[in-house]
């Protein structure tokens, strides 16, 4: 099952292994210090007012309006996503809380830098529990759900591409390090992954719908 599984979402899981590849190598090639000045000198008035509202894509209350649609829609499918969204909550909040806990976030890292660092004025940025970003893990759970769905297999590259950009939006508002929103992704990923194995033969019993 997990073979024909990839098979058929392999729009989604190919684009996906390509961003993992190109940002793990800048991972090696680059500090997460040089990534993040990187992004940062690269900001302008438009993408100030953009990002703020497209990093909303990666919040847990925009998951649970998507379940609640879903559910709205066939009941057992909402009930996948609620499932989605819990486990892959949890498990960032266990690696944020218990075993990264306090890791320092952009806006501490740099706190003595000499580095002029770039932020929008008056957004709230935190400085610790940094790893893994919540809003990627969140993003790319949902769109992840949402592209075993579709049953157009191609849109799976637009999915991976919205969950890029959440986690790009991160980085943008100096909320995350490259590597938090790189790890939030693997566990946003594997979450909807193990979600939607789990539950596809109950959530698509006597039913049709799409990714069957």
């Amino acid at each position: 099952m997990l073979l024909d599984f990839l098979r058929k979402n392999r729009f989604f899981f190919l684009a996906y292994l390509l961003v993992l590849i190109m940002v793990g190598l800048l991972q090696v090639a680059y500090t997460q210090e040089q990534l993040m000045q990187w992004v940062n000198v690269r900001n302008s008035l438009l993408a100030d007012q953009l990002f703020p509202y497209i990093t909303y894509m990666g919040d847990g209350a925009f998951f649970v309006v998507v379940c609640l649609i879903l559910l709205i829609y066939k009941w057992r499918i909402g009930l996948m996503g609620f499932a989605s969204f819990a486990l892959s909550s949890l498990t960032s909040e266990f690696f944020k809380k218990v075993i990264f806990n306090g890791s320092p976030r952009p806006l501490k890292f740099f706190e003595h830098s000499t580095f002029e660092y770039h932020i929008i004025k008056g957004l709230d940025i935190h400085s610790y529990n940094s790893f893994p970003s919540g809003h990627t893990t969140t993003a790319f759970a949902m769109f992840g759900l949402l592209a075993f769905l579709d049953g157009r297999k191609e849109r799976g590259v637009f999915y991976v591409f919205l969950g890029v950009l959440a986690g790009y939006s991160r980085v943008y508002l100096f909320q995350h390090f490259v590597e938090d929103t790189y790890a939030g992704s693997l566990v946003g990923t594997i979450s909807s992954v193990i979600i939607y194995l789990l539950m596809y033969r109950w959530v698509t019993k006597n039913r049709n719908i799409a990714g069957k």
